[in-house]
C-alpha cells in the first residue's frame, strides 16, 4: 500500500483531480483543506477551481508526481446497467488510470459505479446517508490508504422516482440521467451538495462533496501523523 505523503501542517496539499466532470469530488477535496487542479478531456465551464482541458491519463504521467494526492473517476458507462441494453463500447479507463498513477508513486483514489466493482481493488462503498445526505448513492472507491466507512444503515427512508421531486413523504431523491425539469435539476444539485452545477447531466455526473470531503479529512489525518 502506498503511503501518504509527508505533508507539513504549515503548507496545504495539492490534490490532482481527473476525469474531473464539474467538480464534484474536487469541492469535497477544497473544504477538506486542498488546493485542486481539474484534468477532463471536455470542457468543464462550471468546475470551480483549476482547469486543465486534456486527456487525463497522459496529465497523470506527465504530472501526478508534483501532487500529494490523485483521484480518479474514469467513466463508467462501460459498467452502467443500462449498456446491458444499448450495447455500445465505451472505453474502460480504470485499468489503464490505476498503471498511470502509479507510475508516480503518489497516493491515490479511483472512483465508480458499483457494477465496476470486478474493475477495483478491494473498493469501499459509501453513500449518502452515511453523511446525512437525502438520497441513495452507493460510489466505490479504491484507494492506497486505509480507509473505514461509517456506518451504513438500512434505505429506510422513502425514495421518489427517478425525475420527480421529493415529498415530506418520499423525502429522498433519486438522481440518475433523463430529460428532467430545471426544478428537479435544482433540488438535486441541493441534495447532492453541488448548487454550482447547473445541468442534469453535470448533477447526474457528480459525487456529493461529502464523500471526498471525508476521504480527504482522513488521508490528511494520516499524512499529518507519518510527518509528527
Amino acid at each position: 500500500m502506498t503511503q501518504p505523503t509527508h505533508i507539513p501542517r504549515w503548507r496545504r496539499p495539492r490534490l490532482l483531480d481527473t476525469f474531473c466532470c464539474a467538480g464534484g469530488m474536487a469541492m469535497g477535496f477544497h473544504l477538506a483543506g486542498f488546493d485542486v487542479v481539474g484534468v477532463d478531456i471536455e470542457p468543464q465551464p462550471e468546475y470551480p477551481f483549476t482547469f486543465v482541458q486534456g486527456d487525463a491519463i497522459d496529465y497523470i504521467r506527465e504530472h501526478g508526481a508534483e501532487f500529494d494526492l490523485i483521484h480518479a473517476s474514469p467513466p463508467c458507462q462501460a459498467w452502467s446497467p443500462l449498456n446491458a441494453y444499448n450495447h455500445k463500447t465505451y472505453p474502460e479507463l480504470i485499468a489503464p488510470a490505476r498503471e498511470a498513477i502509479r507510475t508516480t508513486g503518489r497516493p491515490y483514489i479511483i472512483e465508480n459505479v458499483e457494477a465496476a466493482r470486478e474493475q477495483l481493488i478491494d473498493p469501499v462503498m459509501l453513500c449518502g446517508p452515511m453523511f446525512g445526505l437525502n438520497l441513495y448513492r452507493h460510489r466505490l472507491f479504491e484507494t492506497s490508504l486505509p480507509l473505514v466507512p461509517p456506518p451504513h444503515r438500512a434505505h429506510g427512508a422513502l425514495c421518489v422516482r427517478n425525475g420527480y421531486l421529493p415529498t415530506p413523504e418520499r423525502p429522498f431523491m433519486t438522481i440518475t440521467g433523463g430529460r428532467h425539469s430545471k426544478a428537479w435539476q435544482r433540488a438535486a444539485a441541493h441534495a447532492m451538495g453541488t448548487p454550482w452545477i447547473t445541468t442534469v447531466r453535470g448533477v447526474c455526473e457528480a459525487i456529493p462533496p461529502a464523500y471526498s470531503q471525508w476521504i480527504g479529512r482522513t488521508f490528511l489525518t494520516c499524512a499529518w501523523e507519518v510527518a509528527a
